[in-house]
């Protein structure tokens, strides 16, 4: 009888190529999973006037995702896109308090999706320090910001929404008061050392004394605790049923090239979030979007903030949607 004898060799050049294959597939998954996990440097350009709210958010955030270091740089809108934009500074994450900021400097180049996650209204703010802190209302505002020796301000509208927003304000309260030539006059009242680059700038002002009123969102004042009138809807620009009333304004700013200016139309408040195309860290800008989206994450933060979120948080189109991360899809529906 013939026997049948196994080469140990060959058994063993199979056995081994079996088991690095195994090894190989092993090694593939973890590397799959390890970058999955959340980690690394994640940097975050953002509205001024989201700076507390994101401070918690951040806590909280890397409290669950220990690996990530969240890296904030608050300033205007306007100048912080344009930092991405025009400077070519790195940033993984983009939120502006006017959601238009974004489409303007930052879609289609350096962004393909634009969600709108809350909105703000405007509101005079002081102290108990501030001239005729004792007499100021709803109804003669106006007339306490044109007294003499009071200091009043607003952040630059070439650099932060809060700024052209302010001058929105002035200009629809000349129509809704009926009172001709409000806004000139409330603007020749107005010292040009109290424009300054960014709204939250102006709250250490109010708290110092070196400023009786200026011109803040309603989420700011909450947040630092600052007295504040607050204005009628009409004018306010914190409802979005009166933006046709909102259109009335119109404040000129600077344009993306030097020389150059656009028009800025009144809109009530809306606040937008990006992910930077090609960045850095897009594990970990998903992630932190995730929970900043979230009804039980950011949104809840903000809202005990004082800043209403949306809920859900929009998108205006479909086709936007389509170019939602994954996991923000969920968190997202389409509305205008």
């Amino acid at each position: 009888m013939k026997k049948n004898y196994i080469n140990l060799r060959n058994v063993s050049a199979v056995l081994i190529m079996v088991f690095s294959v195994f090894v190989l597939i092993g090694v593939s998954s973890f590397s799959v999973q390890a970058d999955t996990v959340p980690h690394g440097k994640l940097i975050i350009f953002h509205a001024g006037s989201l700076s507390v709210p994101l401070a918690k958010i951040e806590k909280n955030f890397e409290a669950e995702y220990p690996k990530v270091d969240v890296l904030r740089e608050a300033g205007g809108s306007t100048k912080m896109a344009r930092m991405i934009s025009e400077v070519g500074k790195p940033a993984d994450i983009m939120a502006a308090a006017d959601y238009k900021v974004i489409d303007g400097n930052l879609i289609p180049q350096f962004a393909d999706w634009n969600i709108r996650f809350a909105t703000n209204q405007l509101v005079l703010c002081y102290t108990d320090q501030s001239r005729f802190a004792d007499k100021i209302n709803k109804d003669n505002w106006y007339k306490i910001l044109q007294k003499k020796g009071v200091e009043w301000g607003h952040s630059d509208p070439n650099l932060d929404p809060c700024g052209y927003r302010s001058l929105m304000v002035m200009q629809l309260a000349e129509k809704y008061y009926g009172v001709k030539g409000l806004y000139n006059k409330l603007i020749a009242s107005r010292h040009k050392k109290n424009i300054r680059p960014k709204a939250v700038e102006i709250v250490n002002l109010l708290k110092t004394g070196n400023m009786d009123y200026a011109w803040e969102y309603l989420s700011v004042a909450v947040q630092h605790k600052l007295k504040f009138v607050k204005l009628n809807d009409h004018i306010n620009l914190g409802n979005y049923k009166f933006d046709k009333f909102y259109s009335l304004a119109r404040v000129k700013v600077a344009g993306k090239k030097p020389g150059t200016w656009k028009i800025k139309k009144g809109k009530s408040c809306t606040y937008g979030i990006t992910m930077i195309k090609n960045c850095a860290n897009p594990v970990a800008a998903r992630a932190f979007l995730q929970y900043m989206l979230s009804p039980e994450g950011g949104l809840k933060v903000l809202k005990n903030m004082g800043q209403p979120p949306f809920e859900p948080c929009r998108v205006p189109t479909e086709k936007m949607m389509q170019k939602l991360p994954r996991v923000l899809k969920k968190l997202v529906v389409v509305k205008k």
